[in-house]
């Protein structure tokens, strides 16, 4: 019987720092490894491409960021600071535009996403917070009148991972909590929900509310998208009750109840589709805070009327897709709705249980099993130095949702995978309809 081996996984930036490490000691680029090394493409935000954003004159949001620089290991430079009166639900057009300039003045070139620290407030004009920050204040991003839909995001859908180097946005988050122990709960259930694969259930429930259960017309076709990859029922009915097994809940109520009576997994999102979700404080109907506070890792909700345009909501296809690839929670959320500039997305912004990297090696190959590449072709390359050159293998051919991958043998060295620019395989290009739908 064959043995078999664990290797390790090295992230590009790694790499680089390693070459840069190199040249920067005058060292012989021969250095070589003693077990072979692999580098995917990138798929998902870094850790230290987040920067924390804290209100000063907040002491909970002040409390918060330092605890999450602190439990997600991120440099001091991450920390941003702003200054404005807290507890207001709206600030001020003038104020707003006046602390965003002074933030994008702050932030480092290589952040590639915002977290605030603060429940509220949650908007600005006729904007979320959250999407005011990320798109900067536009009437495009509102509905010019009751009932319009409004502007699309660029990040909708989108299939990398630098929303900033690619598309000049920084998708924000709000960790957002009514004290610091409901903020450290979520915080801490965030990392451990990281690379654990969760056993979960996706529930896809259909509601008698007619009017926003607009999003159970797809629930068939998720099911069929997700099969064998990842566990989903559709529920017909108001309420789900008793569920151990939580990890993705949709529905569409103006109250979700018996949420006390569900375990939500570490790592779990969901969202309930209706006018005044992002209202989280005094709003009539119930707050997206309320997910968070059941067990949800992230959530998201509506901060002005917006109508039930599904394109205003999370496409839990997107969502799904996205975060069960090994995607961040803060980019999986938001690459999920079209039209965001009136919905405020909250939760842990680094969550990743879907993020997990295994390399079996044998006497007669290496098998890879992940969840965390894309479709497509990949070119496999090899070199004795991290800094290269590095000559081509072979090309793998990698299927929608596929999890383990034979490559030839891989012995000392560091090895590649890059993605070949091709035309779309058929069931490629069906796939990204499927999901825009």
């Amino acid at each position: 019987m064959d043995k078999i081996y664990n290797y390790p996984i090295v992230s590009r930036y790694v790499r680089q720092s390693l070459c840069l490490l190199l040249l920067g000691l005058f060292l012989s680029p021969v250095l070589i490894a003693d077990t072979p090394q692999l580098s995917l493409p990138k798929y998902r935000l870094q850790p230290d491409e987040l920067a924390v954003i804290v209100n000063d004159e907040d002491p909970l949001s002040v409390q918060i960021g330092h605890y999450y620089l602190q439990a997600r290991g991120l440099p001091a430079g991450n920390l941003l600071h702003v200054s404005f009166e807290p507890k207001k639900a709206t600030i001020q057009v003038a104020e707003f535009t006046r602390l965003r300039k002074s933030l994008l003045k702050a932030t480092p070139a290589h952040i590639q996403a915002y977290a605030i620290t603060w429940s509220t407030p949650y908007r600005v004009g006729c904007m979320s917070i959250t999407s005011a920050i990320t798109f900067g204040l536009e009437r495009g991003w509102c509905s010019q009148q009751q009932c319009d839909t409004t502007r699309h995001s660029p990040y909708y859908n989108y299939s990398g991972a630098d929303p900033y180097l690619d598309l000049a946005l920084r998708p924000t988050i709000s960790i957002a909590a009514n004290n610091f122990a409901a903020a450290k709960r979520l915080i801490d259930r965030g990392l451990a929900a990281d690379n654990t694969l969760p056993q979960g259930t996706a529930y896809l429930v259909s509601t008698s509310d007619s009017a926003r259960n607009v999003r159970a017309y797809d629930y068939p076709r998720i099911n069929t998208l997700m099969q064998s990859w990842i566990e989903t029922q559709i529920i017909h009915d108001d309420t789900l009750r008793d569920r151990d097994d939580v990890l993705f809940y949709f529905t569409g109520k103006s109250k979700v109840d018996a949420l006390d009576s569900l375990t939500f997994l570490p790592g779990a999102v969901a969202d309930h589709l209706t006018s005044a979700g992002g209202q989280l404080n005094g709003g009539k109907q119930m707050s997206a805070l309320r997910w968070l506070e059941a067990g949800a890792s992230g959530s998201y909700g509506t901060v002005v009327e917006p109508c039930n345009h599904p394109g205003k909501f999370p496409n839990p296809a997107v969502l799904m897709e996205h975060y069960s690839s090994g995607s961040t929670l803060i980019e999986a959320y938001w690459k999920s709705v079209q039209q965001p500039g009136e919905g405020l997305f909250i939760g842990e912004p680094l969550a990743a249980p879907f993020d997990h990297v295994t390399i079996e090696q044998t006497d007669q190959q290496t098998r890879l099993i992940t969840r965390n590449i894309k479709p497509g072709v990949y070119q496999l390359t090899h070199a004795i130095s991290p800094i290269g050159p590095f000559r081509k293998l072979t090309n793998v051919r990698v299927k929608y949702h596929q999890k383990k991958l034979k490559l030839p043998k891989m012995k000392d060295g560091f090895y590649q995978l890059k993605k070949v620019e091709v035309k779309y395989y058929p069931e490629d290009k069906q796939l990204s309809v499927d999901l825009a739908m």
